[in-house]
């Protein structure tokens, strides 16, 4: 699990509140924001884990558990495992399910994030 998503209910549907990236992201699932990865200066995701030195993390978190009426945790495969010639992973959404509150969900989703 690499991050949390958060969505808020509207009259067209669901609205992305925000969304909390793990610290630390593999190169499988930074190869998937590339499309030629080896051109690339892989500068993906450098600016935002600053924000986990600078503590602004815990306010976007904050930002979820509040507006957030739908909670789905980003997970990625890992394709290096497999015996293919594929290097980028397949990023994928799955909806977190039971708990009596949002809270308790993105506090569940957050123990996840590896």
């Amino acid at each position: 699990v690499v991050g949390v998503v958060g969505y808020e209910e509207t009259v067209q549907g669901l609205r992305t509140v925000g969304t909390v990236w793990a610290q630390h992201l593999s190169v499988e699932l930074k190869r998937r924001f590339y499309r030629s990865w080896y051109r690339s200066k892989r500068k993906a995701f450098t600016k935002y884990t600053k924000l986990y030195a600078d503590k602004k993390i815990e306010g976007r978190v904050a930002e979820l558990k509040e507006r957030s009426s739908v909670v789905r945790v980003l997970a990625h495969t890992q394709v290096s495992k497999l015996p293919l010639k594929i290097k980028k992973a397949h990023l994928m959404e799955i909806q977190v399910n039971g708990g009596k509150s949002v809270t308790e969900k993105v506090d569940f989703a957050l123990s996840l994030v590896e």
